[in-house]
C-alpha cells in the first residue's frame, strides 16, 4: 500500500535517496539559518533581534542536524537540484525579503519586518506540518527519532513566534497590511510547494527506479493536496491566534547538542 510512512521508509533505507532528501533539507535549513541571522543584525527592535537570532541559530542547528544523519552513514552531502530549492524559487517570486536587500548593511524597516514575520508564518506552518508527519512516522527510530522530535518542537516555537510578533504588530495599526501580505505569501508558497515536491519526487523518483504507475500516483496525490489547498486550504496558513506559548524565541537557545 502507497502510504506516507511506507514511502518515507523506502527513503530512508536507500542511500542514495537519503543522501539527496537529507541534502536538500540540510541546504534549505542553511539558508533559513543565514537569512534569520542577517535580519537578527539589521532590524531595529533590540527586543525583536534576539529571537530572531535564536531563530536562526535553529535553522543553523537543523542543518547540522541533517548533515550529521548523512555522516553516520557514510555519506556526503549531494548537489541540490535547482528546481527542488524551496527557499530560492520561493524568492525569485518576490516572497520574503530578498537576500540582495539582506545583504546591505541598512536598517530593515517596519514594512520589511512585517515581510519577514508573514513569510516565516506560513513557511514554519509547512514546516510544522511535515515535521509531524515526520515525527509520527519516524519520532521512535533508533536512528532519527531524536532528530525528528528535536527539530518538530523547534519549528512549533518559530510557529508560536510569527503568530505572536504579528499579533503585536496587527495590535499597533498593521493589520490590513499584514493580512494582505500573508495572503500574498500563502499563494505563491501553495504553488512553490506543488512544484517543489513534484521535482524532488521525480528525483528520488530516478534513483529509487519507481514504476510508471507509482510515480504518477504520488504526482497526482501531490496535485490533489494542491486542488485542496487551492480552494480554500492555504487560508490555514493566513490566521492568526495568540499560541499557548509565549515568548517562545525567548532567551538564550538550549545547548542541544545532535552530534
Amino acid at each position: 500500500m502507497l502510504s506516507a510512512r511506507s514511502l518515507f521508509q523506502e527513503i530512508h533505507d536507500d542511500d542514495r535517496a537519503f543522501r539527496l532528501f537529507c541534502s536538500i533539507a540540510a541546504k534549505g535549513e542553511d539558508q533559513g539559518g543565514w537569512e534569520n541571522g542577517r535580519i537578527a543584525r539589521l532590524v531595529p527592535d533590540r527586543v525583536l533581534a534576539p529571537k530572531v537570532a535564536r531563530h536562526g541559530a535553529d535553522e543553523d542547528k537543523h542543518g547540522r542536524i541533517f548533515k550529521a544523519l548523512m555522516h553516520k552513514r557514510g555519506l556526503e552531502p549531494a548537489e541540490v537540484p535547482d528546481e527542488t530549492d524551496y527557499t530560492m524559487i520561493l524568492e525569485r517570486q518576490g516572497i520574503g525579503l530578498a537576500h540582495s536587500r539582506l545583504r546591505r548593511d541598512e536598517p530593515l524597516t517596519e514594512r520589511d519586518v512585517i515581510t519577514y514575520l508573514a513569510h516565516s508564518r506560513v513557511t514554519e506552518q509547512r514546516a510544522s506540518e511535515q515535521m509531524l508527519m515526520l515525527k509520527r512516522i519516524f519520532g521512535d527510530h533508533p536512528e532519527l527519532g531524536r532528530a525528528v522530535r528535536m527539530i518538530s518542537n523547534d519549528e512549533d516555537n518559530h510557529l508560536a513566534f510569527c503568530h505572536e510578533e504579528l499579533l503585536r504588530l496587527a495590535y499597533h495599526g498593521h493589520g490590513r497590511l499584514i493580512l494582505d501580505t500573508l495572503q500574498a505569501t500563502a499563494r505563491a508558497e501553495i504553488r512553490t510547494y506543488r512544484d517543489v515536491s513534484l521535482a524532488v519526487m521525480a528525483h528520488l523518483g530516478e534513483l529509487l527506479r519507481w514504476p510508471r504507475a507509482k510515480s504518477a500516483a504520488l504526482a497526482a496525490g501531490i496535485h490533489a493536496v494542491y486542488g485542496y489547498e487551492r480552494a480554500g486550504g492555504w487560508r490555514r496558513m493566513t490566521t492568526l491566534r495568540m499560541p499557548a506559548k509565549l515568548n517562545a524565541l525567548g532567551g538564550p537557545a538550549p545547548h542541544e547538542s545532535f552530534v
